[in-house]
């Protein structure tokens, strides 16, 4: 009886000894895709300049947040470099009831990669893109976005208390620049860092090319009131010496 016993002992120390290093395997091949990834090189980085003047109307109105906090809110970091991860076309964000996406100028959906809890895109320089928003449900939502970590409409340095786009019920919502004022935008455009609208503001920074941010927050559901237009509040023009 006690040669069995010793038989069973080792052969269950064997079985979990070999679970082990499984395991250990795993973590491995799990982590790797994360590290490569985050690694971006500086021949990769990208930000986003101001393009081309587009079309682009937009109407004050005046609508309460039901939150004083955002119910959802993503990031994706973009380079050109090739991502490895679950290719995916969009964002699910408030459960569901917002999807996110990231589109070229034909309206197709840029590949968006997910590696975990992180988001991914890869870019290229000269390639102009725009932020599309659907809302799936019967709620009005705020839309708050920034890229490379300044304010979509004011070109100033992003917050998550800054006024949004409203996203009205089933309807879509598509960003397609930094705001010049109620008419135009200059069209979001992958650049070189040093080219970009953040490393050539007095509001941004080149250490922050490289990302783009959304927060959402739910709406009241009320008639529209329109506000008199203040264009100090849209983004000023990029200047090549900030610093002057």
């Amino acid at each position: 009886m006690e040669k069995i016993y010793l038989f069973l002992s080792l052969m269950l120390s064997l079985f979990l000894a070999a679970c082990s290093s499984t395991n250990t395997h795993m973590e491995e091949v799990t982590a790797e895709p994360t590290a490569l990834n985050a690694t971006v090189s500086r021949a990769e980085k990208l930000g986003t300049k101001w393009g081309d003047e587009l079309r682009s109307n937009v109407t004050e109105v005046n609508l309460k947040r039901l939150s004083s906090s955002p119910i959802a809110e993503s990031q994706v970091r973009y380079a050109s470099k090739t991502y490895t991860g679950k290719a995916v076309n969009s964002i699910s964000l408030a459960a569901g009831k917002i999807s996110f996406s990231i589109i070229n100028d034909a309206q197709r959906p840029l590949p968006l990669f997910r590696d975990g809890q992180q988001y991914y895109l890869s870019g290229k320089d000269g390639q102009s893109y725009q932020l599309k928003y659907q809302n799936h449900s019967n709620s009005t939502f705020e839309v708050v976005a920034s890229v490379d970590g300044l304010d979509v409409i004011n070109g100033r340095s992003a917050s998550r208390s800054n006024s949004g786009y409203v996203l009205r019920p089933q309807g879509e919502l598509i960003i397609e620049g930094f705001r010049k004022s109620d008419s135009a935008v200059a069209s979001f455009t992958f650049s070189r860092p040093e080219e970009a609208y953040a490393a050539n503001s007095a509001h941004g920074s080149i250490q922050n090319t490289g990302v783009i941010g959304t927060v959402i927050y739910p709406l009241e559901s009320a008639t529209a009131v329109d506000k008199a237009t203040d264009a100090s509040k849209y983004a000023p023009p990029p200047k090549a010496f900030p610093a002057d």
